[in-house]
């Protein structure tokens, strides 16, 4: 069973940069995307931030379009996000997941707090 854990969460002033690792174990050869979504203060639903598949194409939403970059190693054992030009509204939890086959998997989430 895949396992992914987060990494290099943190405070960090507005218009700075973090980036977030996600290391993947239980390695599946179907593994077919892994993403980053993100759950602001207060909001129960996790919103999708961006994703690259198994041929390294990447998928952003609106807001991460010039300011994030997702990437993967070569073996897709780890999933990063580098994030730049933060913003206080960046503040959240941020998870990394993977999907297999019609199922996700979750890792257990990274805080990203903005200071104004």
């Amino acid at each position: 069973q895949l396992q992914l854990v987060e990494s290099g969460g943190g405070l960090v002033q507005s218009g700075g940069s973090l980036r977030l690792s996600c290391s993947v174990s239980g390695g599946d050869s179907r593994l077919q995307s892994l993403s980053w979504y993100r759950q602001a203060p207060g909001q129960q639903r996790r919103g999708f931030v961006a994703l690259v598949d198994r041929n390294f194409r990447t998928i952003y939403e609106d807001f991460a379009k010039g300011r994030f970059t997702i990437s993967q190693e070569s073996d897709r054992t780890k999933v990063y996000l580098q994030m730049s030009g933060l913003k206080p509204e960046d503040t959240g939890v941020y998870y990394c997941k993977a999907y297999v086959d019609g199922y996700d998997f979750w890792g257990q989430g990274a805080q990203v707090t903005v200071s104004s």
